[in-house]
């Protein structure tokens, strides 16, 4: 007996996550149907989703592309703009999962508004759980909503826990490339340009995460994000360089032993896991070759060259606001530094005056963890 295809929202559907997100789905039409996707500003590759997968209805965050693609789409699909049109999309009873693939806090509100209208939630949006980690998660039990990770590293994690008792969990280990810089030393990074930084040596992604790979802060936001998906204290959840980006993350029981969860640098492989769980399907792609791999390696992160990891560490033990501080200005700092305004190096430097600085609300509510974030992305630019 054929089941009924489960309805799709994709936010962010012309980014990395969201072309890999329409890939898993296309090869599972009898699954999932998309009936809303939403862009930035790439109109023209929205148009082309458009044509191929013909969702009910679109958002264009950026108002002033929307007329563009109302001369090109008319009236063959319901164009909704700005953030209010997120939010409207994953409000209607034609969406059963919402895959959030948007980048930064932006994230925050649709995921909320999504959970509390009963809808599944495929999250790449570690920022969501980094602010507001405790109140997302409360409201997905409440809501009694799946909130499954997209991150390679959090669904290896997931795979990795199948069966297992939680007591019996010693510690979680997160897998990190090392990124571009692995082997640079801090001195040389003064010399980095963006368009170095921007080559990340396993993955594509869009340009904040690969900078966020770059100065290791997307490994500190994976940490928040770990201890709020797993309810693991981060005192036992360890980063470890994995240059071969193979084993994407384990876990280590209370006997020593480890699991680990293996495959190759492929973002459909999360992503159609999180679409199916518990259930695997077949996924035609690339598989591990392990004789032309001959060696794994593995290394511990220095602190003190990426200090952005440290940082993250730093402001979950603050507790309160910190994270969602932490997180505003690393986003204005990756920004600036994009734009050729500020060195490489000055990344960290910001963050930590950023957490020095501002007032951190240790019971927040979400209108604290928006204030923080609009204080913070205030006084983070008087600074450039």
């Amino acid at each position: 007996m054929s089941q009924t295809p489960k309805n799709i929202a994709i936010l962010g559907s012309t980014g990395s996550i969201g072309r890999n997100s329409l890939s898993v789905i296309h090869n599972l039409s009898d699954r999932f149907n998309v009936t809303y996707l939403s862009t930035n500003t790439n109109i023209e590759l929205l148009q082309n989703q458009i044509t191929q997968f013909k969702p009910r209805g679109v958002v264009v965050l950026d108002e002033k592309k929307a007329p563009a693609l109302r001369l090109i789409a008319g009236d063959s699909v319901e164009i909704l703009t700005g953030r209010e049109g997120l939010l409207e999309i994953v409000r209607r009873d034609d969406v059963d999962i919402v895959i959030n693939s948007l980048v930064g806090f932006a994230g925050l509100k649709p995921t909320i508004e999504a959970i509390k209208h009963h809808k599944n939630i495929a999250l790449a949006n570690k920022e969501t759980l980094v602010v507001a980690g405790e109140l997302v998660t409360s409201l997905a039990r409440e809501y009694g909503v799946s909130l499954l990770p997209i991150d390679s590293e959090h669904s290896a994690i997931l795979q990795c826990l199948a069966g297992e008792q939680w007591p019996r969990i010693s510690k979680i280990i997160l897998t990190a490339s090392g990124g571009p810089f692995l082997n640079l030393s801090k001195d040389e990074f003064s010399s980095i340009t963006v368009e170095r930084a921007l080559n990340h040596p396993n993955w594509k992604m869009g340009n904040k995460i690969t900078i966020d790979c770059a100065t290791m802060m997307n490994k500190g936001l994976e940490v928040i994000e770990a201890h709020w998906l797993f309810g693991i204290p981060t005192e036992r959840i360890d980063v470890v360089i994995h240059p071969q980006s193979i084993i994407h993350s384990m876990v280590e029981f209370v006997d020593g032993s480890i699991k680990a969860q293996l495959g190759i640098p492929d973002m459909k492989i999360p992503i159609q896991y999180a679409l199916t769980y518990p259930d695997r399907v077949q996924l035609n792609g690339g598989k591990v070759d392990f004789p032309k791999l001959q060696m794994l390696t593995f290394l511990a992160p220095d602190r003190d060259k990426f200090r952005c990891l440290q940082l993250a560490y730093d402001a979950i033990a603050l507790g309160g606001t910190a994270p969602a501080i932490m997180n505003a200005a690393n986003e204005v700092a990756v920004q600036a530094f994009l734009e050729k305004k500020i060195p490489f190096q000055r990344i960290p430097e910001l963050i930590e005056k950023a957490l020095d600085s501002q007032p951190n609300h240790l019971s927040p509510d979400l209108e604290h963890t928006f204030q923080s974030d609009h204080k913070t992305r205030e006084y983070v630019r008087t600074l450039l």
